[in-house]
């Protein structure tokens, strides 16, 4: 068996927790910062102590690399992201980077060389919240997305992701520079749930099935500003109402579609957003979830009919900007995640992912799988989020028992769920 130190672990998911930490607990560590450039340095060091290499690419991508036998086979790689939301918490993301590299220190101290490269990997800017949308990285490595169109992506500030990428790597020179994306063998991601389901069951460990599938929206209503002592209210053309009207009828239409549907509008954007001035526009977001492909594509369909209904005298854009259909991951990962966790004694599911991850884009480029592991209340992108300790030991024990199967199998992918 494949160990795992709980108390390294634990230190340094505390340790990174203090970059970017915000009252009562939680992190603010936003992609391509200050803060994820000093979390970058702190893993880097982490990194070199147990002899693996670091290496970046140009989508800002960090890997932590335990060379293998052949330098040419295809790798493996184990990992999550770094960056936080601005309110977020200790464990989305970190804990799947330092579960890998807890997992890679073990294997390169025991003196066995894996059959090839084992990589633990950060991506960049998962979250989206300061560049939207998020899974950059990933959708970069993956060829989802061109590398110059996410480059020409601005934050809140106008901030390029190209500027703040060259930063990054400016801040890094010693760091060898990879190309951007090539073949790899096998994908294993830990996170924590982000749900209540783990917990209610009283399992350790969740095998996730997939990702439900995800659509995100940005609407422009367009009126006309004015005085709001002088303007008759059958003259106006006010953004405001129009949205209000918009709203309610996408909450009544679109998330009474089916049960499971996810709908939120999470963002408005007033302008000029004065409490004398009627609105001239307002922009806002729409983010659309659901796990069947095809009850998504009907929801999605009815967004811009729905607006353009409502939105009266005034115009309406929408403007398609995520469309992340439902995946499921490889079976036999899958089946070898719960093998590893019965050998540990631990409880298992299947669970479905609610959430986005980069495993997501993985699963489409090779054999990929995500264990999941409770969370205090399910919840999560907040100061509250918290893991219990034993259930960060058993989920990184486990995905530890998987990536030694993967990195000494002669050849890849795995053909069923035994140990090579």
């Amino acid at each position: 068996m494949t160990g795992v130190t709980e108390s390294r672990l634990w230190r340094r998911l505390m340790a990174l927790a203090e970059i970017g930490a915000i009252p009562g607990g939680g992190v603010d560590r936003q992609a391509l910062s200050e803060g994820e450039i000093a979390a970058w340095r702190l893993v880097v060091g982490w990194a070199r102590e147990a002899g693996l290499e670091p290496a970046t690419d140009p989508a800002g991508n960090l890997f932590l690399v335990l060379p293998g036998r052949d330098r040419a086979a295809a790798p493996v790689l184990a990992g999550s992201h770094l960056d936080t939301q601005p309110n977020g918490g200790r464990f989305d993301g970190a804990a799947g980077v330092l579960a890998a590299l807890d997992a890679l220190t073990d294997l390169a101290a025991s003196g066995r060389v894996p059959a090839r490269d084992c990589v633990a990997v950060a991506w960049m800017n998962e979250e989206g919240s300061r560049f939207a949308p998020g899974m950059m990285g990933s959708e970069a490595f993956c060829g989802v997305r061109g590398l110059d169109a996410i480059r020409a992506v601005r934050d809140a500030d106008g901030t390029s992701v190209g500027d703040a990428l060259d930063r990054l790597h400016a801040a890094v020179p010693d760091l060898p520079r990879r190309a951007l994306g090539g073949p790899v063998a096998a994908y294993l991601e830990l996170h924590i749930e982000q749900g209540p389901v783990l917990e209610a069951a009283g399992c350790s460990v969740g095998i996730v099935t997939g990702i439900q599938g995800k659509k995100t929206f940005s609407v422009w209503i367009s009126g006309a500003e004015g005085h709001a002592g002088t303007l008759a209210m059958a003259e106006r053309r006010d953004a405001v109402t129009a949205f209000a009207r918009c709203a309610a009828a996408l909450d009544a239409e679109i998330g009474a579609i089916d049960p499971a549907i996810r709908f939120t509008i999470g963002r408005v954007q007033v302008t000029p957003n004065a409490p004398s001035v009627i609105a001239g526009e307002v922009r806002f977001s729409i983010d659309l979830r659901h796990p069947d492909n095809a009850v998504l594509d009907a929801a999605g369909i009815r967004i811009a009919p729905l607006c353009r209904e409502r939105a009266g005298p005034c115009a309406v854009a929408v403007t398609p900007l995520v469309d992340a259909p439902s995946n499921r991951f490889d079976p036999v990962l899958q089946a070898r995640i719960a093998r590893a966790a019965a050998e540990c004694g631990l409880p298992a599911m299947p669970v479905l992912s609610a959430a986005g991850h980069d495993a997501r884009h993985l699963a489409g480029l090779c054999p990929s799988a995500m264990i999941f592991i409770p969370c205090r209340g399910g919840i999560s992108h907040a100061p509250a989020e918290w893991a219990e300790p034993d259930h960060v030991a058993a989920g990184a024990t486990v995905l530890a028992r998987v990536l030694a199967d993967l990195a000494y199998a002669e050849s890849l992918p795995l053909t069923d769920g035994a140990v090579r």
